[in-house]
């Protein structure tokens, strides 16, 4: 297996399943034999266990538990488990409402606050953010939950058709929206986003947002627009938020990033030019980092800046191109 295929939520071989999305009545019989449900609340699924322990697993439940029950969503069908035979599904529980929510926290750079279910009868379970919980999960359970996150979201924010307005209904065991007004189809969302390692001799050009915790510093990234490739993506983005002019760009990795709905485009970019020039609408700071500074930052040894976020795709590449290890 390559390198640019051990990134966090990528493939981990996962079936998908999709010829029984229409089998409604296999569906259905998995689910009352006691099929796995993964219960999610506001995106975050819940699991069994704490980043600190590293001892991370998904809590799947079946149909007719009580943590399940205040729902009117339907399950979706994530796909099959490891032995190719058992369907899996995930299950929105946002309906309930827990108390004494701490909306601060979670709406946070990064969530710490757990939502604990009164149904729930095991030790340690609860709703926890899944961007601190990525690096203790084994690769198969990342996907599952990336994946429920992802498709979750969509149907959370497309309860009406973009076609007529009226309200559209799942299908397809969660992987479309019918309009029964104007029968159009939609399809889960997926925005493609570019992420760029743009070095320049022995350095590498990173910069920060407005609201990441103090220090912290990643690669250059941005949305690709309508009628563009990623190559173009890469050099307008950069030059936008930099002033930083690239020539040859090459891909590496991608990344599904479901916070919402992303899909990561690693790219490596040279620089034609090293002159900063920071769009304030675009980002706080940015600067270039010497191969030799980087170590030192990915060491913890200096105070003055933060590395990517572990298990994204930027951390990712830094730490392969520091490594020189890149595909």
């Amino acid at each position: 297996m390559l390198h640019a295929e051990t990134v966090t939520f990528g493939t981990s071989g996962l079936d998908r399943a999709a010829v029984l999305r229409r089998d409604g009545e296999r569906l259905k019989a998995a689910l009352a034999a006691g099929a796995p449900v993964l219960p999610l609340w506001q995106g975050k699924p819940m699991v069994v266990g704490t980043p600190d322990a590293g001892d991370i697993q998904l809590a799947f439940r079946k149909m007719g538990d009580a943590v399940l029950s205040k729902t009117d969503a339907e399950p979706v069908l994530l796909g099959l488990d490891e032995t190719g035979d058992q369907p899996v599904f995930a299950l929105d529980v946002s309906a309930w409402e827990p108390k004494n929510v701490d909306q601060a926290a979670i709406n946070a750079f990064r969530d710490p606050s757990v939502q604990v279910h009164p149904a729930e009868r095991l030790d340690g379970a609860g709703f926890r953010e899944l961007r601190g919980l990525m690096t203790h999960m084994t690769r198969r359970e990342a996907e599952l939950a990336a994946t429920a996150r992802a498709v979750l979201g969509w149907h959370r924010t497309h309860l009406f058709c973009a076609k007529c307005g009226k309200p559209s209904q799942a299908a397809e065991a969660g992987w479309q929206r019918d309009c029964g007004s104007c029968g159009a189809k939609h399809f889960p969302r997926t925005d493609p986003v570019v992420i760029m390692l743009i070095t320049h001799g022995d350095a590498v050009l990173v910069g920060r947002s407005p609201g990441w915790p103090e220090g912290m510093y990643s690669l250059l990234a941005g949305f690709v627009e309508p009628g563009e490739t990623i190559e173009a993506a890469v050099r307008r983005e950069v030059f936008e938020e930099s002033g930083i002019r690239v020539g040859h760009v090459d891909y590496l990795s991608s990344q599904p990033w479901p916070f919402p709905a992303s899909l990561m485009f690693g790219c490596r970019g040279e620089a034609l030019s090293t002159e900063i020039e920071v769009d304030p609408e675009e980002i706080e700071d940015a600067k270039w980092v010497t191969r030799s500074q980087m170590l030192e930052v990915f060491a913890g040894n200096d105070p003055t800046m933060l590395p990517a976020r572990t298990g994204a795709i930027a951390h990712f590449l830094l730490q392969h191109w520091l490594a020189d290890t890149l595909d």
